[in-house]
C-alpha cells in the first residue's frame, strides 16, 4: 500500500533524520583535539568517544528495534530521534570526559534501530529494482551533513566551543521529529517479534558474511576518518580552516559515492561490493604519499570518500536481502556492524598512533581492513557457485 504513496516526501524526512546522525557521529571527528583538549584527554583517548558511539551503536541497534517492534514505524522513529535530541543535550551539558562519554553512549541508542527501520521503510515506497537507490536517499541526508553539517559545526565548534556543536545538532533533531510527523505514512501498528525467529535468521552463513563484509568496509573508513584531523595538520601542516574545508570535500565524496553505489548496487550488489571495496583499499594505500601536498590531499580525499561511501547502499542491500524473513531487524544489526566496523577502525587508528608508527600508517592499516572485507565477498561468491552447482 505505501508504494502507491508519492515517496518522495517520506524519504526526504528520513534524510533530514539521516543528516542529524550524521553530525552527531561526524563532528567529534573534525573536533577531536579541541574536544580532547576540552576535557582534559589525549587524542586516542578522545578517540574512544567515536569508538563508544560506535558500541552503543552495535548493542542498542538490534535491542531498540525489538523493543519498538510492536508499535508504528512512523511513531517509533520519532521516538528514537527524542533520544537523539536528549542525547546530544546531555553531552552539551557534560561537565567532564566520563559524563561526556556515557552521553555519547545515550545518543548512540537511537542510531541503528533508526536506520534499520528507515531502511526497510524507504525500500517499502518503490519496487524492488529501486529499493537500493531508495535506501541510497535516506542515506543521502548522512552524506550531505558531511559537506555542510559536519563542517559548520566543526567550525561553530572551533570559534565558539565544542558544546554548542551539540546544542545545534539537538535542535537538528527536533526538525527532524517535526518533518517525521508530517511526512511519514501512518502505517501499521507493529506485532510482537518472534525474537527467537528473527535471531535465527541473523545466525545463517550469509547474512554472517554480509554482515562481516560490512564490518570490514566500515572499518577501513573510520581507521582513517577517525583520525583526519590530526593526521591532515601533521602530514599537510593543515590550519583549523583547511581541516574544515576538507571535510567538506570528504563529505562531497560521500554524497557522490552513496549515488554511485545505489546506482550500481540496483545493477549488481556483488560486483559492485567487489568494485568498491577494492578501491577503497588501493586509495588508502596511496593517500599517504599525496598528503603533503594540499592539492593532493583534497584530491585524494576527494575520491576516497567517494570509494569510502559508495559501499554503504550495497551492504544494506545485501543484509536485508541474505535476511529476508526479519529485514528491519537485520537492517538493523547491519547499522552495527557498521559502527562496530568504526570502533575497529578508531581501535586500528589509535594502534598504530600509539605504537609510534606515524600517522601514514593509519591509512594504511585502513587498506588492510578494506582488502579484509574484499576477501570475505569473493569467498562468499565462491561459496555460493559451489552450492548452485552442487
Amino acid at each position: 500500500m505505501q508504494k502507491n504513496l508519492n515517496p518522495r516526501w517520506p524519504l526526504l524526512a528520513l534524510a533530514v533524520g539521516a543528516f542529524g546522525i550524521g553530525m552527531t557521529e561526524f563532528t567529534p571527528m573534525g573536533l577531536l583535539p579541541v574536544i580532547a583538549d576540552g576535557v582534559g584527554a589525549s587524542i586516542p583517548e578522545a578517540g574512544m568517544l567515536i569508538t563508544a558511539y560506535a558500541l552503543g551503536v552495535m548493542i542498542g541497534a538490534p535491542i531498540m528495534t525489538l523493543a519498538l517492534g510492536r508499535i508504528r514505524v512512523k511513531t517509533a522513529l520519532i521516538s528514537l530521534m527524542g533520544i537523539f535530541v536528549i542525547g546530544n543535550m546531555l553531552a552539551a551539558a557534560a561537565p567532564g570526559y566520563s559524563t561526556l562519554l556515557m552521553a555519547r553512549l545515550v545518543t548512540s541508542l537511537n542510531h541503528g534501530a533508526f536506520f534499520g527501520l528507515g531502511s526497510v521503510l524507504a525500500a517499502s515506497l518503490v519496487p524492488k529494482d529501486k529499493q537500493a537507490s531508495a535506501v541510497a536517499a535516506m542515506f543521502l541526508g548522512l552524506t550531505i551533513a558531511n559537506i555542510g553539517g559536519v563542517p559548520a559545526a566543526t567550525w561553530v565548534g572551533q570559534q565558539i566551543g565544542w558544546r554548542m556543536a551539540f546544542v545545534l545538532t539537538a535542535a537538528l533533531g527536533v526538525v527532524a521529529m517535526a518533518a517525521l510527523a508530517i511526512t511519514l505514512p501512518r502505517g501499521e501498528v507493529g506485532k510482537m517479534p518472534d525474537v527467537r525467529r528473527e535471531l535465527r535468521v541473523l545466525t545463517r552463513p550469509q547474512v554472517l558474511l554480509a554482515l562481516g563484509t560490512t564490518v570490514m568496509g566500515a572499518g577501513g573508513m573510520f581507521t582513517l576518518y577517525t583520525y583526519v584531523a590530526p593526521v591532515l595538520q601533521s602530514m599537510t601542516e593543515a590550519t583549523p580552516n583547511f581541516v574544515t574545508l576538507s571535510l567538506v570535500i570528504i563529505g562531497l565524496g560521500f554524497t557522490i559515492g552513496n549515488w554511485l553505489g545505489g546506482r550500481l548496487a540496483d545493477w549488481s550488489l556483488d560486483g559492485s561490493t567487489k568494485l568498491f571495496l577494492a578501491a577503497l583499499a588501493l586509495i588508502m594505500l596511496a593517500l599517504p604519499f599525496v598528503l603533503p601536498s594540499k592539492a593532493g590531499a583534497l584530491l585524494g580525499l576527494l575520491v576516497w570518500g567517494i570509494a569510502t561511501f559508495a559501499i554503504v547502499p550495497p551492504v544494506q542491500i545485501r543484509v536485508m536481502q541474505a535476511a529476508a524473513e526479519a529485514p528491519g531487524l537485520a537492517a538493523s544489526v547491519n547499522i552495527g556492524a557498521f559502527n562496530l566496523g568504526n570502533a575497529l577502525g578508531a581501535a586500528a587508528g589509535g594502534a598504530v598512533i600509539s605504537a609510534g608508527w606515524g600517522y601514514a600508517s593509519v591509512s594504511w592499516a585502513g587498506a588492510a581492513l578494506a582488502a579484509a572485507g574484499l576477501s570475505l565477498v569473493i569467498g562468499g561468491s565462491r561459496s555460493a557457485r559451489r552450492l548452485a552447482s552442487a
